[in-house]
């Protein structure tokens, strides 16, 4: 049996040093953070794209984007083993991957910056807390690290839904 997220204290950085997995899976620490933690891991998301993500061309971006994914899944599956936690709200690799795939239409249409990255935030965001059908019960009916990250990518793919009409 797991234990609530909310009955258990996060781990402290320094240890997160000894489980890369945790480390990974928490944004290198981003997850920590005792407000927002989500949006905490999204703004460190936001910074990965300013600094590269950004520039690459679609076919690698999505290529990217998937393969996130899919090593997302496997390190918040072995974080979810080491904490006895489904989807903690300390795990954000899942917010990184969300709000990348939100931005999918702003790389295919070459739009960078700021404008498109902070409307990628914000919609990601909204969308994230929202959990609108099917992310709403995805995260229930998926176990481990494949069903932590399903409704972050759901909430992605609705933003990236708005993020085409506008790019």
């Amino acid at each position: 049996m797991t234990r609530s997220a909310k009955s258990h204290r996060p781990p402290k950085l320094p240890s997160l040093w000894r489980h890369p997995d945790l480390l990974i899976a928490t944004g290198f620490g981003s997850g920590l953070s005792p407000w927002a933690p989500g949006t905490c891991g999204t703004l460190v998301a936001l910074g990965i794209y300013l600094a590269g993500l950004q520039m690459l061309p679609v076919g690698p971006y999505a290529a990217f984007v998937a393969a996130a994914f899919w090593a997302g899944a496997w390190f918040c599956e072995r974080a979810e083993r080491l904490t006895a936690l489904h989807d903690p709200g300390m795990l954000v690799v899942d917010e990184w991957v969300g709000y990348w795939l939100a931005l999918l239409p702003a790389v295919a249409q070459g739009a960078s910056g700021w404008k498109p990255a902070l409307a990628g935030f914000v919609l990601f965001r909204i969308f994230d807390i929202a959990k609108p059908w099917p992310a709403n019960v995805a995260d229930k009916r998926l176990p481990g690290g494949l069903g932590t990250m399903t409704d972050d990518v759901l909430a992605g793919a609705y933003a990236a839904l708005i993020m085409l009409m506008l790019f």
